[in-house]
Order: structure tokens, then C-alpha cells, then sequence
């Protein structure tokens, strides 16, 4: 049964006759509309992350536009709600810190204004899965646009992917095996057009998992941002979320623990970001779900890496769109996937692929030929990470999957910033990297620092891959033998505080190990002797984060945040 205008939620703003009322309405032809421009139709928030701030979004005054024209041609009335744009590149200590800040503002306007549905125009990493916690939290129909990544990198008649090339290419500057004039040219040509990163970084890693979790138009989050299908696409964002409204169509009436299932499993076939972790289970817990870092664990054990894209692999986000995209790369995942699971398009995942196909099998690879036969991610524990540990097998060398050496310990990142290329730095390509005060609260924001630096004398070596331990976050484009996300971190006494230099550390990717290696007696001695830091804010937001920030292997969300059971038509503001 469709809704009838007066059961519309923004009805109570605008539809009923009293003076709040009059308000509403006669404000509303304050900007110019007239009142047959929303009467009895749908109001639809577009939240928007525009700003002149974040490279992976400066489409999107356009975007918005076309987002509006499939409103009003649906019979919608389309009202933009700008919002916190956390710009990847430019926001410190890390966009990470505000991911939650991004939810609650999200969740607050959808609550506090007269949304009957909402798009989300997001792509930069954390942008996706904050704006998509605060509208599962709110529960109103609910439709994401992706940013789109950007056209491939250019480089000397080669692809230059974002991140991945970076990294690579910094490594070589260091060691003196390019110069400036080329470091130069890379920086000129990395980065070409509108749209977030096109490796499988954090940013298609997300939003490839919002599409699965139904949360898109099918084949939504593969289209390059320059792409004129893109534009496409956000106009009949636009007209769906209308239909969505009129049948009360909403994430939690779809979503289910095995919708998650699916999303996860595609995150590990695509190679996907180690944040989707940190992510998909802060999402999980908006919905109601209790998602954990073990069973990532268990779905990376029987799925492949079938997605040939850098990191992991050779190719782009742009070569993934032109050889099927994602769509293309479920119809390979077969039995797989629970191909029953509904989405926002009100039909099953199963339908929404028929007609997908592979155009190119180097891309994406059959379940047969794999990039990688399993372990995608891979979920470690030990004395060293008493509630998980993260790492990606598939990005690293394979020759470190078992490696004992000494730990090479900084104390945190400006340490490790002033003494990491120091000649007299006492380390080898044997000895594990340990960055300490780099999780949720030391950093403070678990910052994307993972990705140690190889030490410049080292690189003069040829080592390009060593193990490197810390509480922080990698970038989903970075790669290397990095164990992330270790809980509990350093600055709350956790045992990665007690590392000290020499110590040896044992990796075991089979295993499913990090340990220290030191008796439990030394490690209690050490302990005992732990001193909690000093908080490392004092005021405004931070404060509320530093007290109510969960770790990583919770989701980093806000406590506070978590759902309680829902009353019906709670939630919902006074009208006075």
C-alpha cells in the first residue's frame, strides 16, 4: 500500500493548519517557492558533502543538480542539507576523527527537519560510512550516490594509481633511484580529474559495500565520477528515492546480518580496504547487528581475491568499470553470496545482476583463476593483540607471512618522523617496526600511519617490505607486511605500550598470530609499571570523543551511539 500525502512525515510541517504551519509555509515562499511546488509531495533531504576543500567531491555542485532534477520529475520537493565534507587529503589529524561527528550530524538534520527521504551524496572515505550510520540510525528511506572514482593516473605512458604509486614512488625518491623532475611528474599527473581514489582503496572499498548491502542503485558505485553515466546515475538517484518514500521503503526493512555477509564477502573478493573492518562494523551496530572482526576472519578463509586492482593487484577502477564492474564481479562470486537478500531497488540482489557480465577476465578473474586463493584480510590475535589485529596477506610480501625478528620501537609518530632514516638507526630487514600512541585515543583519531616507512638505509638495500606493527589505521591504496588496528591500543595500556626495542615479535599469518616474546612475568612487571598518558584534548569535540570512542575492534563508534530497541514513532521532534 503507497502512502497517501497525509501520512508523509514532512505533512506535519507543512500540511496541517495552525500557526507553525503558516510558519513553514510562508518561509518556504520566502525562497521562492510556491506552495504547489511541495504540497502533498515527498520532501527529500540531499545530504550534501561538497566543499572547495575536498578534491573527491568537486563534482558534486553539479551532481546535486541532477540529483534534484529526478526529484521534481518524480514528484518530488528536493531541499539540499550541506554538511561536514571530510576531505581525505587535507583534514588532520584524520578524517577518521570526525567519521562520527559526520553520523550525528547526519542522523540530527534527517531527524530535525521535514525529510520524508534522504540521498547521500558521499565517495572520500569516511564520508560513506558516516553518512550512512546516521541515516540507518535514523531509518528514514534512504538512498546513497556515490562520488565515482576518478580516471587512471598518467605517468610516462603509464597508469598512475592514487595512493599505491605514491608510496611506491616516495620509496624510490628516498633511495635515490629517481629524482625530483620525475617525483614532480608523478605529483602532476596522479591525480586528473573529479572523484575519490581509483585503486581499491578505502573509498570504492566502502562504497562497493554500500551497493552490496543494497543501499544503491544496482551498478552504482563502479561508474568513474567524469563519466556522463554518472550523472546519469544521480537523476534516477533522484526519482527512486521518490518511489522509495511513496512505499515506505527503509534500510532497516531490508537489511539483515547476512546482507553484511554479502558485503563483507565482496569487500574480501574486490581485495578490499583493511577500514572496511573498522566501518562495516560500526555500520552493523546502527542496524542492529552485532558484526565482529572474527567473522571477517571466517569469510575471508573460504573467498578468494578474484579482483585484479592495485593494490593487491595491477589494474584500475576505471579498467574494473570497463570490464563489468562490480556487478560483473558478484555474478562471478556464485554460491558465495546470499543472492536472496533484497535492496533499495525493492527486488533481490539476485535480480538486480541479471544481464551483469565479465568483459575482461584478467580484471576480474574467475573463481578458478584467483589473484589470491584466500585471506584477503586476515584477523590476528596473540599476547601482543589480546582483542584483534588486522593485516592484509594479499599486499604483502609472502616471504614475511612467518617471520620472527627485534622490534624497532617509536614511541609515537613525531619519534618516529625524527629518527626513522637516521644512519644509526639499530635496524635490519629482519627487525619489526613497532609505532606506539597511534590508535583511536593516542593519536588521537587512529590516523591512516600504518604504513610504516621502510628506513632510507634500508631502501638503499632494496628492502621494500618489512613487518611493521601499530595501533593506527593503513590507507585501503598502501601495501606491506603492516599489522593494523591492534586492540587494545598503546595509550590505554594496552600490551603494544610494553614493546620495547629488541624485544622479538613473532608474525604467523596461518596461525593467526602476534605475540610479544617475553614471559607473562616481564609482561606483568611491565605493566605494573605503565602510566597513563595525559588526554590529548582538553575542550570542544575532542573531549567528547576521547570519552566515549570505542576501539577498533568495536567499531570506533560512539557508545552512546549504539541503538536501543525502538518504539514505534520514536525519534521524532515535537512540532510546537
Amino acid at each position: 500500500m503507497k502512502k497517501k500525502p497525509e501520512e508523509l512525515r514532512s505533512h506535519r510541517w507543512y500540511g496541517v493548519k495552525d500557526l507553525r504551519s503558516f510558519g513553514h509555509r510562508s518561509r518556504t515562499a520566502q525562497m521562492g517557492y510556491h506552495r504547489s511546488d511541495y504540497a502533498g509531495k515527498p520532501v527529500i533531504a540531499i545530504i550534501n558533502t561538497w566543499s572547495d576543500i575536498n578534491p573527491c567531491h568537486s563534482h558534486f555542485k553539479q551532481r546535486v543538480e541532477e540529483v534534484k532534477r529526478g526529484i521534481w520529475q518524480a514528484g518530488g520537493f528536493p531541499v539540499e542539507m550541506p554538511a561536514i565534507s571530510l576531505s581525505e587529503p587535507f583534514q588532520k589529524p584524520t578524517t577518521m576523527l570526525y567519521r562520527n561527528l559526520l553520523a550525528m550530524e547526519t542522523e540530527e538534520l534527517l531527524r530535525s527537519y521535514p525529510a520524508d527521504g534522504c540521498v547521500l551524496m558521499g565517495g572520500c572515505d569516511k564520508t560513506t560510512p558516516a553518512l550512512v550510520m546516521g541515516a540507518l540510525s535514523m531509518n528514514l528511506p534512504t538512498l546513497f550516490m556515490p562520488a565515482g572514482p576518478m580516471l587512471r593516473g598518467d605517468y610516462k605512458g603509464g597508469f598512475l594509481g592514487s595512493g599505491s604509486d605514491t608510496w611506491k614512488y616516495w620509496a624510490e625518491l628516498r633511495a635515490g633511484n629517481i629524482t625530483e623532475q620525475d617525483w614532480q611528474e608523478v605529483e602532476d599527473g596522479i591525480a586528473r580529474s573529479p572523484g575519490h581514489c581509483m585503486t581499491m582503496g578505502t573509498a570504492s572499498t566502502m562504497t562497493s559495500a554500500v551497493e552490496v548491502l543494497g543501499l544503491t542503485l544496482s551498478g552504482a558505485a563502479s561508474i568513474p565520477a567524469p563519466d556522463s553515466r554518472h550523472a546519469q546515475m544521480a537523476t534516477l538517484t533522484g526519482k527512486r528515492i521518490v518511489e522509495m518514500v511513496w512505499d515506505d521503503v527503509k534500510p532497516l526493512d531490508f537489511l539483515t546480518p547476512t546482507s553484511f555477509d554479502n558485503a563483507v564477502t565482496a569487500v574480501l573478493a574486490l581485495g578490499g580496504s583493511t577500514n572496511s573492518i573498522v566501518h562495516l562494523i560500526a555500520m552493523a551496530k546502527r542496524a542492529g547487528f552485532n558484526l565482529t572482526i572474527d567473522r571477517f576472519d571466517e569469510l575471508a578463509r573460504r573467498t578468494p581475491v578474484i579482483a585484479n586492482l592495485r593494490p593487491s593487484g595491477k589494474f584500475l577502477m576505471e579498467d574494473f568499470f570497463y570490464a563489468g564492474g562490480l556487478r560483473g564481479l558478484l555474478t562471478q562470486l556464485g554460491s558465495l553470496l546470499d543472492l536472496t537478500q533484497r535492496t533499495c531497488e525493492s527486488r533481490t540482489l539476485g535480480d538486480s545482476l541479471v544481464g551483469a557480465k565479465v568483459y575482461n577476465d584478467d580484471v576480474i578473474r574467475p573463481l578458478n583463476n584467483p589473484l589470491v586463493s584466500k585471506d584477503g584480510l586476515a584477523v590476528l590475535r596473540g599476547n601482543l593483540a589480546p582483542d584483534g589485529a588486522i593485516i592484509k596477506p594479499a599486499a604483502m610480501e609472502p616471504h614475511l607471512r612467518k617471520h620472527t625478528g627485534k622490534a624497532v620501537v617509536f614511541k609515537d609518530y613525531n619519534d618516529m618522523a625524527a629518527r626513522i632514516d637516521l644512519p644509526e638507526l639499530e635496524v635490519d630487514a629482519n627487525s619489526v617496526i613497532v609505532l606506539q600512541s597511534a590508535g583511536p585515543q593516542g593519536a588521537p583519531g587512529m590516523p591512516e600511519w600504518g604504513q610504516l616507512p621502510i628506513p632510507q638505509k634500508l631502501l638503499k638495500q632494496g628492502v621494500r617490505d618489512m613487518v611493521r606493527v601499530s595501533d593506527a589505521r593503513m590507507s585501503g591504496t598502501s601495501y606491506g607486511a603492516c599489522v593494523l588496528h591492534v586492540a587494545p591500543e598503546s595509550h590505554v595500556g594496552g600490551p603494544l605500550a610494553l614493546v620495547q626495542d629488541g624485544d622479538e615479535i613473532c608474525l604467523d599469518i596461518e596461525a593467526r598470530r602476534i605475540d610479544l616474546l617475553i614471559s607473562d612475568t616481564e609482561m606483568a612487571r611491565r605493566r605494573a609499571a605503565w602510566k597513563a598518558p595525559e588526554p590529548k584534548f582538553k575542550r570542544g569535540y575532542g573531549t567528547l570523543y576521547l570519552k566515549h570512542i570505542q576501539q577498533a575492534d568495536k567499531g570506533c563508534d560512539f557508545d552512546f551511539l549504539e541503538p536501543e530497541p525502538v518504539a514505534p514513532n520514536s525519534g521524532e521532534p515535537e512540532i510546537h
